[in-house]
């Protein structure tokens, strides 16, 4: 496995000097970190995912019920309620991830997850919110058992070495096409899949903010700056806020019909304070759910396959995210396992169980997490200071949003390109090794989903061993895991033919 990058800053050297409190809670210095690194690390993460804020909102805030209510009560939509509700719950679980897992791991409201619940569970007959998030709460339930059985655990340990490997690739590919995508450097096209910019060329001021950005940090980052990601993004930050104070730039909106609409905008947040900073958060959507009105709604079976649904996903993405995020910090030990694994995992597991019961969605482990880790982050104190600042934002909603996409992403390409570098560690001359892999790194990117990739990976690596010859070296893990990841493939065709 990959350890962290050769152009980190060398481990501090030990010292006869009486460690703190803090630094023997954390074992900052055992991982070769600082106290200063881990804050740049965990604000690096933190300004890498607070997107979920406004955009989680966006997606479960707006969308109605089958009998017409909105998340957190009422005919119309409470997104500021969805925003504080989403800040709290990924606040407290980056914490706890922090000060009991220790890990530079933080946790939000997982998207994908988010997406499945507003289109394709709310509008069945009789399905409420809260009866949606009941699902929610019963998938966490279910994960959290087979974390506490050690089942979860056995099958991280089952998947070969260069699988993991194959899936840190992956992961960085993916993140930086989600840099890349999001900041709208590259977007869709009518004749190819995907286009440069707009129109096949680079055009508006976010594009050239996004590109000061990314050029900045690697200029940094090459000549060994510390803080090369923090200090890039507040950078462009700022470039940002004085490009829409002189040009008003305002959102981006696609063309429709005959309206032009605003292709040069920003993508998400709008880089100015429009409102007072301090505002007090409405947490409607806490303890709103109905664990069995799910049930009701979506029949045993309905709601067996929801449940199956989310926890697939939430199962491997977040296998894969711990997996990227060790691989960066080089916490991989000889064994391939990862210190406090079950933590985590319980951690993992606890954060869907609390996104249901915020009425949020599922909280998972963000694969962010990795711009932290480039930046220096090598223990839990790194996601103590998200879970601070997700927690501050509540009250801070307009100052969270004032960072664009734009300022922020290019920390995923560049640690995209950090974790690509792994890619020397997978032996391709061995078919064996060389199809499951290239299968997983492709298709993270490709498909836009870190849990297609790997699934494909595994069932690809059951297939090659079978053909031959070799069955009875594959854990029988290994098979379960391919027989779940084909069930969620064709599960589109199983729903239809089930509810």
């Amino acid at each position: 496995m990959q350890q962290a990058d050769p152009s980190t800053p060398a481990a501090p050297a030990a010292s006869a000097a009486p460690r703190s409190r803090l630094d023997r809670w954390f074992g900052i210095t055992e991982r070769g970190s600082t106290v200063g690194r881990e804050l740049r690390g965990g604000m690096v993460t933190f300004f890498s995912m607070c997107y979920i804020v406004v955009l989680n909102p966006l997606i479960i805030g707006t969308v109605p019920d089958s009998t017409g209510m909105y998340l957190g009560g009422g005919t119309e939509p409470n997104l500021p309620a969805v925003a504080a509700g989403t800040a709290l719950v990924a606040g407290l679980l980056s914490i706890l991830m922090g000060t009991w897992a220790k890990f530079p791991l933080a946790l939000a409201a997982g998207l994908g997850l988010n997406a499945y619940l507003a289109y394709s569970v709310v509008p069945l007959p009789g399905m409420t919110w809260g009866g949606a998030m009941g699902m929610v709460l019963l998938e966490g339930v279910v994960i959290l058992v087979l974390v506490l059985t050690g089942f979860r655990k056995a099958v991280f340990d089952a998947v070969p070495a260069f699988l993991k490997t194959a899936i840190a690739v992956g992961i960085g590919l993916f993140i930086a096409f989600l840099g890349l995508f999001n900041a709208k450097f590259v977007t869709t096209a009518a004749g190819t899949p995907v286009q440069l910019g707009n129109d096949g060329s680079l055009t508006g001021w976010p594009t050239f903010v996004f590109v000061a950005g990314l050029l900045t940090m690697f200029v940094l980052w090459i000549r060994k700056v510390p803080g090369a990601i923090l200090l890039a993004i507040l950078g462009a930050t700022g470039l940002a806020l004085l490009i829409e104070r002189v040009l008003h730039l305002g959102a981006f909106e696609a063309p429709s019909g005959d309206a032009p609409g605003n292709p040069d905008g920003w993508a998400m947040n709008v880089p100015a304070i429009t409102e007072f900073p301090v505002q007090m958060p409405d947490f409607a959507t806490l303890f709103t759910v109905d664990p069995l009105g799910g049930i009701t709604a979506a029949g045993v079976v309905g709601a067996t396959v929801i449940v199956f649904s989310l926890l697939l996903a939430d199962f491997f993405d977040t296998m894969g995210t711990m997996v990227g995020v060790a691989s960066g910090a080089g916490l991989v030990e000889e064994d391939g396992d990862i210190p406090h694994s079950q933590r985590i995992l319980v951690v993992d597991s606890v954060a869907a169980i609390a996104g249901g019961v915020g009425g949020v969605s599922s909280n998972t482990s963000f694969v962010e997490s990795t711009s932290g880790v480039a930046e220096g982050a090598r223990t839990g104190l790194a996601s103590v200071v998200v879970g601070m600042l997700f927690l501050a934002s509540t009250f801070l909603s307009p100052l969270v949003a004032m960072v664009p996409y734009e300022a922020a992403t290019p920390a995923l390409v560049m640690v995209g390109f950090l974790m690509m570098t792994q890619v020397r560690d997978i032996d391709f001359t061995d078919v064996e090794i060389a199809v499951p892999s290239f299968l997983t790194i492709i298709l993270m990117p490709f498909a836009y989903s870190i849990t297609v990739g790997m699934g494909a990976g595994f069932v690809m690596y059951v297939l090659i061993r079978m053909v031959r010859g070799k069955a009875r070296e594959v854990h029988w893990l290994m098979y379960l895991i391919a027989l779940l990841f084909v069930v969620y493939f064709l599960r589109g065709a199983i729903e239809g033919l089930l509810l």
